[in-house]
């Protein structure tokens, strides 16, 4: 009774040539989710955003309040100001201590540009730290 063969012939010789198909199969299925997914990398909402310096956010002690309301009228505290009021307001509090927080209240009515443009005001004023304050939520 045998188990094996006896005759010592020589072992078949390695094959030299890679297996393409894992490699086609990897790529097909990579195409397939470059081709699903790259219609959701491209947004199709076309805006004109505003310009504004961009800055780091840091600690703060003190605060300045600065409002808008749905006319565009600017206000420091509760008080009507000028433009140039509050951009003056905003670089003396940028001169005593850069950590002072400016506390922004706008109306739900004011355009997105005039809040980037009162942002921007305030950190070409040296104030880092910006606050929007809202409304709370209603609870459900």
């Amino acid at each position: 009774m045998a188990f094996g063969r006896l005759d010592r012939s020589s072992p078949p010789p390695p094959i030299s040539e890679i297996n393409m198909t894992p490699l086609i199969d990897v790529m097909l299925v990579l195409l397939v989710i470059f081709i699903v997914t790259a219609p959701l990398l491209a947004s199709s909402l076309k805006l004109q955003l505003p310009e504004a310096g961009a800055s780091t956010p840091s600690d703060t002690p003190g605060f300045v309040a600065v409002a808008i309301d749905a006319d565009g009228q600017l206000y420091l505290g509760e008080q009507r100001a000028a433009a140039g009021e509050v951009e003056r307001a905003l670089r003396e509090a940028g001169a005593r201590d850069p950590q002072t927080e400016v506390r922004l209240r706008a109306d739900r009515a004011v355009p997105y540009g005039r809040v980037a443009e009162l942002i921007d005001a305030a950190q070409q004023a040296g104030l880092t730290r910006i606050g929007f304050v809202t409304e709370p939520a209603a609870p459900r």
